[in-house]
């Protein structure tokens, strides 16, 4: 008897579930899905500020991952991260995720998410719900030994005027410092990296 392919959509937020099944769904169409301690979690895609932002950060940073192989070898959108030792899946997909050991080698099909670790994770923050970005995924970043340092763009307030909040990781915590519109970042996991918060620039 053929099996019949799991279809989820916004209903099914909060819908316990195993990482195979959540795997073979089909999902409809409109909405990103992660699945977080094995429960689905529905958000929506992105609006053209929250993109307008992202790809902005995206490009500065594949621009120095161009520069400084050697640093981060390789800038992605839409990947998974697979948070080690919880009890049930948990798989967070940031809209940037940064590697510095990307086995660039490997034929592509060899290559899966849960084997290979981001060093920067970075989220937009333009709509939706505040408490993903700003209270779930630091914990859940915190957990995964290989993230040094998890990034928020914040626009809530004005897309074209955002605010980088900064999550460096230090010991067993963070140490978060906030970026205006209008200032400069650097960071020591960068070096040489330098990003003014304007994204018209």
């Amino acid at each position: 008897m053929a099996t019949v392919q799991l279809k989820l959509g916004p209903a099914d937020h909060g819908r316990s579930l195993t990482l195979d099944d959540f795997d073979g769904a089909e999902f409809e169409p409109g909405h990103r899905y992660e699945i977080i301690d094995g429960m689905v979690y529905v958000s929506p895609l992105a609006n053209f500020p929250e993109n307008f932002l992202e790809t902005w950060l995206y490009d500065v940073l594949r621009d120095y991952s161009r520069a400084h192989p050697e640093v981060i070898n390789y800038v992605s959108t839409k990947t998974r991260v697979f948070v080690p030792r919880r009890r049930k899946a948990t798989v967070p997909e940031p809209d940037i995720a940064a590697y510095a050991d990307f086995p660039r080698e490997r034929p592509a099909r060899e290559i899966r998410w849960q084997d290979i670790n981001p060093v920067l994770v970075c989220e937009v923050l333009v709509e939706g719900d505040a408490r993903k970005d700003l209270t779930r995924n630091p914990d859940l970043y915190l957990a995964t030994p290989s993230v040094k340092e998890y990034w928020v763009l914040d626009g809530r307030d004005n897309a074209d005027e955002p605010t980088l909040v900064q999550h460096r990781r230090y010991g067993k915590r963070w140490v978060v410092r906030s970026f205006p519109y209008g200032s400069t970042f650097t960071t020591r996991l960068l070096p040489g990296f330098t990003l003014p918060v304007d994204p018209r620039k």
